[in-house]
C-alpha cells in the first residue's frame, strides 16, 4: 500500500524502486518495486522488522547504495545516481561516529569547514547548533568526556549544521537507555518542528514511531504494506501483518453476517454479533479475522452483556495497566488491558468464568 501526495508537497519521490543484491535474475530481493512520497517539512518514519528493507531505502536516499530500477526524486531532481557527497542530505547513524580527538564545538564545525565556509560562518553556524541541542556548557569538552545521550546530540548538530534538505536518521535512539531514548524522542521531534527540516527516521521500535512520527511507513519483506498517521495506522491497519506488528491486537475468526456501508456485522466465536470497521477494498462475505485492541474490551462478570464468554488464566500488573488473559470457550486466547486508577479497580481472579464486552466500532474486519 502507497502514498503519493502532490509532487509539489514532495522533498522524496520515491517511484517504483527496487533494490536486488548480486544481480538478476538469482538476486537478494531487497525493495520490491515501491513507490512512496515523503513530505516537506515531514517528519517521516520507514518502521518494520530487521531485513525488511527499511534500512536499503534509506541508503538508497543517502547515495551510499544505488537503485536497480525506479528513481528516487528530490525536489524534483533525479539523484538516483548522484554520489552521497553531491546530495543536499545528511545522515546521522547508531554509532555516532564522532571524532574523540576533537571538541563538541570542533566536531560540529568539521562538516563545514570542509565545504570551505568561511570561519564567520561556521563560528556563527556552530553556535546556533549548541543552543538547538542545549549543549553550550559542553563545547570545549572532547566527545568522549560526554555521556551517550549528549553525544547523540553533537552528532544531531553536526549532520543540521549544514542545513541539508533531509536529513536521515539510521536508528539513532538503539544504543540509550530507556529514559533517555524516551527524553531523546520528545528532543528530535522539537528539533524537526524547529528546523523545519524533513527527517526519515529508521526504526524497528513501534513506540518510536508512533510517538514522534507524522506519517509511517509499515514495510516487510521490501514492500511497504500501508503508509499512514500513527493513528491511522494503529486504529486502521491495513492488514493482518500492520495490526500485528503495531502495538498488542487479538485476532479471532469471525464470518461476515451482513454489510452496511464501510462497516460489516460479524458473527464471533460463539455467535455474538458485533460492527466492525472494513477497510477499503476488502471482500464483503465470507470469513474474516477480527481484530481487537485489548484497550477496546472490558473484562465483565459472567452472565453480564459481554459477547464473549471464557476463563481468567492469567493476570499481570504492569504498573500504568493490567493485562488479563482469558481462555475464550470459542476461539483462543484474549487480552483485556485496563487502565489503573483510584475509582477502575476491578475484582477477578484467576479461574474465574468471565465474559468479554467489546467496545462499540472498535473490531476491523482483515481478509485472513
Amino acid at each position: 500500500m502507497t502514498d503519493l501526495p502532490s509532487t509539489q508537497e514532495l522533498a522524496i519521490d520515491v517511484s517504483g524502486v527496487s533494490k536486488v543484491f548480486g544481480g538478476e535474475p538469482g538476486g537478494f530481493r531487497a525493495l520490491d518495486n515501491i513507490s512512496v512520497g515523503i513530505r516537506n517539512n515531514e517528519f517521516f518514519t520507514l518502521l518494520g522488522p530487521s531485513g525488511c528493507g527499511k534500512t536499503t531505502l534509506l541508503r538508497l536516499i543517502a547515495g551510499f547504495e544505488y537503485p536497480t530500477s525506479g528513481k528516487i526524486l528530490l525536489h524534483g531532481e533525479d539523484i538516483g545516481l548522484l554520489p552521497p557527497y553531491k546530495r543536499p542530505v545528511n545522515t546521522v547513524f547508531q554509532s555516532y561516529a564522532l571524532f574523540p580527538h576533537l571538541t563538541v564545538a570542533q566536531n560540529i564545525a568539521f562538516g563545514l569547514e570542509m565545504l570551505g565556509r568561511p570561519a564567520a560562518e561556521v563560528r556563527d553556524t556552530v553556535d546556533r547548533m549548541l543552543a538547538l541541542v542545549k549543549m553550550e556548557p559542553m563545547r570545549d569538552r572532547l566527545t568522549n568526556q560526554i555521556s551517550g545521550g549528549q553525544q547523540q546530540r553533537v552528532a544531531l548538530a553536526r549532520a543540521l549544521a549544514p542545513s541539508p534538505k533531509v536529513l536521515l536518521l539510521d536508528e539513532p535512539l538503539s544504543a540509550l537507555d530507556y529514559k533517555l531514548r524516551k527524553e531523546m524522542q520528545i528532543e528530535l521531534k522539537r528539533l524537526q518542528n524547529e528546523t523545519g527540516i524533513t527527517f526519515i527516521f529508521v526504526t524497528h521500535d513501534q513506540e518510536e514511531a508512533l510517538t514522534m512520527s507524522d506519517r509511517i511507513a509499515v514495510m516487510s519483506a521490501g514492500l511497504i504494506r500501508q503508509v499512514g498517521t500513527p493513528s491511522e495506522i494503529y486504529d486502521r491497519p491495513a492488514d493482518r501483518f500492520v495490526a500485528d506488528f503495531i502495538g498488542e491486537t487479538n485476532f479471532l475468526s469471525a464470518e461476515i453476517d451482513s454489510v452496511l456501508e464501510d462497516h460489516a456485522i460479524l458473527r464471533l466465536p460463539g455467535g455474538g454479533l458485533e460492527k466492525a470497521f472494513l477497510p477499503k477494498g476488502a471482500k464483503t462475505s465470507g470469513k474474516v479475522t477480527a481484530a481487537i485492541r485489548p484497550e477496546h474490551a472490558d473484562l465483565v462478570p459472567e452472565g453480564a452483556d459481554g459477547g464473549l464468554r471464557g476463563t481468567l488464566s492469567n493476570i499481570i500488573y504492569s504498573g500504568s495497566s493490567t493485562h488479563y488473559h482469558v481462555r475464550l470457550h470459542d476461539g483462543p486466547d484474549f487480552v483485556v488491558r485496563t487502565q489503573n486508577s483510584p475509582d477502575n479497580k476491578l475484582e477477578f481472579s484467576v479461574g474465574q468464568a468471565v465474559g468479554v464486552r467489546v467496545h462499540d466500532r472498535c473490531v476491523q474486519a482483515l481478509e485472513d
